[in-house]
């Protein structure tokens, strides 16, 4: 299962080795996390079926204007080899589950748009077991974290969170907001996504405290 789908799918799935793709989760409408849906088409080709998608109102509406050729595939002039995608909508709090998985959909503010993240757990998980990096918050794209959502990043064993730079972005936490949030949360592990290349990896990774680490391609936790 992806969270969102970057222009790069292609390439990330050949270089780990990712052979299918049961469903995908989306966060926001922008570019940078849903420019990759028509490489979605080769999962269908490889699993023989349709892929569901979930995404709120406003972003799956940019998915079927985007993506005309596929959500509207019989009004195109030629037939051609295109993405078979069953869209769901999500609402804030609705929890979905999906093969033993439960992604309940949280509220984040990126500027001044709500976009989601998702809460993360095995369905049926006794909640802070120590063998498991569940319950995970996965929290992109993030600039405010609203009052209603604090208490959905209790009892985390792992929190992935945006972290930028250091200098103030209108749309982005910056390291040290993120490790405020990080502090208040108290997850097991955090590990800081979205980081730009204004934070030399291994010279931020050496000042960050214990249990703080930034993410990398590739990385498993």
């Amino acid at each position: 299962m992806l969270i969102d789908c970057s222009p790069d799918l292609r390439q990330q799935a050949l270089r780990f080795g990712i052979s299918r793709c049961d469903a995908v989760l989306f966060t926001h409408n922008h570019v940078d996390h849903t420019w990759g849906v028509d490489e979605l088409r080769r999962f269908n080709a490889v699993q023989h079926g349709p892929i569901p998608i979930y995404a709120e109102q406003h972003t799956m509406e940019h998915l079927q204007r985007v993506y005309q050729h596929i959500f509207d595939r019989q009004n195109n002039i030629s037939d051609s080899f295109v993405a078979t995608l069953t869209p769901y909508r999500i609402t804030v709090g609705e929890p979905i589950d999906l093969f033993g998985m439960r992604f309940e959909p949280i509220r984040l503010i990126h500027g001044r748009l709500p976009i989601v993240g998702f809460r993360i757990a095995p369905t049926g998980q006794r909640i802070g077991a120590e063998d498991s990096a569940f319950p995970l918050a996965y929290c992109t794209d993030v600039s405010a974290i609203p009052p209603e959502t604090w208490p959905k990043l209790r009892g985390l064993r792992t929190l992935v969170l945006d972290a930028l730079r250091h200098k103030h972005h209108p749309t982005h936490l910056t390291l040290d907001q993120a490790l405020d949030a990080a502090e208040r949360v108290e997850a097991g592990a955090t590990y800081f996504i979205h980081m730009s290349h204004d934070l030399g990896h291994e010279a931020t990774e050496a000042a960050l405290p214990e249990g703080v680490h930034l993410a990398f391609d590739g990385l498993e936790v």
